[in-house]
């Protein structure tokens, strides 16, 4: 009788790991420590699908790929001090790409902080910065609600990463509790639902109604609305010309008539030059970054901006907006679909001038005899792929090489870094990709500067049968690195040439992993095809001229229609 009316209680750790399971969460990465040993146990006992990273940025970007080709949080988990700040750069990489994850960092107990006891670091103030919110915990009975309030506030409105510290003490302190249903959440102020004010919509109309050089400018916001129908069909209704962002990249087909492909930087000379001579500039989703945007103050110079996006404050930040729609993209377009105009404009001389554009100076690469061509070798494997690989890169040239060559034809397909430019990214992130799809073929593009930053990831392939095929475009120097310091720095090459690089077929085999390199063009189909047919992961370095450049280029600070290498 007594033990009958006893309190039920419950540990921090049971209570974390039962409401990560309500959320939904299929599988978490990350890397134990001294600071989350107590939920690690728990783990052990849950038998949740934990997979062990072996770095803990590596962890981070492994959430990250989850989540960007999924378009759910991805969770991870690491302990405190050293094990949290090697997690800051992948949170800095997902604020700036607005990528939901959920971040679990490990904390001394609540007696040592302050006090710089050992492993604490003030995770609080360093993530502040590089999130979208964070929370620690001081209570265990507010974990299942904090739980459920950071998914939601990683979710939605502009996407981002939260971070939730845990004290060691909270871990294991019992508490009273009810049986979990789903919590309210506590978020006084926080309105992510941005429905479009049809005011602003008949605006809209109006100056495409008056336009005679309208074009599309579609990003990110675009992907992670869903908006991808919506787009196409305002598009194609209208004879609109589109030009992606990188990270728009998928969000309409490449192969479309109406598609311009990427602009900015080393967008195509038809995206760059529609952005700056069209009359109507109807940004979608996208923030006017300065790779999109290098001189704002001469960007679409005779065009009326507007601008849909779900945070208030990109709007008017870089580029002065005359329309502002603060909607999610897909509502957005909704409303601009059930409120189009009757009557068509004739925008076909516009269109025709555009096209042209576009057939007169695509991408364009010299072919040789002597040297793999990297974009050749991007082209291929979109052709055996059939444009429906999600294709993971790293950063740099071959990232660009990617952007431009690769046939993309949906949503969530690109995973890629695009606001901080993380070297690392690639490896973990494919592999997060392939966890959210093992059915799906997953492919990355990486530099052998890269690869070399977190190929200790390759451990988790084989451990977990994953069919990642990697594609080292080796130049021995860091490729991008490299064309700066050729194109404004008169070949000044300091430090970024690595002829002293590992042997890389040796190296994905001592990870148990299958190999080949490659030199000779004749051969390299050959490779490409057999990384692609074989029944498992696979590495293939494909060696190419450390003096192959990416053109064309804007230079910074430059505006779009200064394009070298055209």
């Amino acid at each position: 009788m007594e033990s009958e009316m006893k309190t039920k209680t419950k540990k921090g750790v049971t209570l974390l790991v039962e409401a990560l399971k309500n959320e939904g969460v299929e599988v978490l990465f990350g890397y134990p420590g001294g600071s989350v040993l107590h939920i690690y146990d728990e783990f052990y006992k849950s038998e949740s699908n934990h997979v062990l990273t072996r770095h803990e940025q590596g962890a981070v970007h492994a959430a990250d790929g989850y989540a960007r080709a999924t378009g759910k949080p991805g969770v991870c988990i690491v302990t405190s001090g050293p094990g949290a700040t090697n997690a800051l750069t992948g949170i800095a990489t997902a604020q700036m790409d607005s990528i939901p994850l959920i971040v679990i960092t490990g904390q001394v107990a609540e007696e040592g902080i302050g006090k710089d006891a050992f492993q604490e670091t003030d995770m609080i103030g360093m993530t502040t910065p590089v999130t979208k919110y964070n929370y620690q915990i001081r209570n265990a009975k507010d974990i299942p609600r904090i739980i459920h309030e950071a998914f939601y506030l990683a979710n939605t409105g502009r996407k981002g990463p939260v971070v939730i510290d845990i004290p060691k003490n909270i871990g294991v302190q019992e508490v009273a509790y009810e049986d979990y249903t789903q919590p309210g959440r506590n978020l006084p102020g926080y309105k992510p639902e941005c429905l479009p004010v049809p005011e602003q919509i008949a605006k809209v109309n109006e100056a495409i109604a008056a336009s005679k050089k309208p074009i599309i400018l579609a990003g990110n916001g675009v992907i992670h609305a869903q908006a991808e129908k919506e787009l196409l069909a305002f598009a194609e209704y209208y004879h609109i010309p589109v030009v992606n962002t990188l990270l728009g990249l998928g969000n309409f087909p490449i192969k479309h008539e109406l598609a311009l492909g990427m602009g900015g930087m080393h967008g195509s000379y038809a995206s760059n030059m529609a952005l700056m001579e069209c009359d109507l500039l109807l940004n979608f989703g996208s923030r006017f970054d300065d790779r999109v945007a290098s001189d704002p103050k001469n960007f679409a110079p005779e065009a009326v901006i507007v601008h849909v996006d779900i945070d208030n404050a990109e709007i008017d930040k870089i580029m002065h907006t005359d329309i502002p729609v603060l909607s999610d993209a897909r509502l957005a377009l909704m409303m601009l679909n059930d409120t189009r105009l009757a009557e068509v404009p004739d925008y076909s001389v516009w269109l025709s001038h555009v096209m042209d554009n576009k057939k007169k100076h695509p991408f364009h690469y010299e072919k040789s005899d002597t040297f793999i061509k990297p974009q050749h070798v991007i082209e291929y494997v979109g052709e055996l792929t059939n444009g429906e690989a999600i294709v993971v890169t790293d950063v740099g040239q071959h990232q660009m090489w990617a952007a431009q060559y690769y046939p993309f034809t949906y949503g969530k397909q690109l995973l890629t870094s695009g606001g901080l430019g993380t070297m690392g990214f690639g490896i973990p992130a494919a592999i997060g990709a392939q966890m959210a799809y093992p059915e799906k073929t997953v492919v990355c593009f990486v530099g052998d500067g890269g690869f070399q930053m977190t190929n200790q990831e390759l451990a988790i392939l084989h451990a977990n049968r994953l069919n990642v095929k990697y594609f080292i475009l080796n130049n021995e120097v860091l490729g991008m690195v490299h064309q700066w310091q050729h194109l404004s720095y008169n070949g000044r090459f300091s430090h970024s040439e690595i002829p002293d690089s590992p042997d890389f077929v040796k190296l994905a085999d001592a990870y148990g992993i299958t190999a080949a390199r490659v030199s000779d063009p004749d051969k390299v189909d050959a490779a490409i095809q057999t990384a692609l047919n074989y029944p498992g992961p696979y590495v293939l370095d494909v060696l190419i001229s450390k003096d192959e450049l990416v053109f064309p280029m804007v230079a910074p600070g430059r505006p779009n229609n200064e394009m070298k290498g055209v």
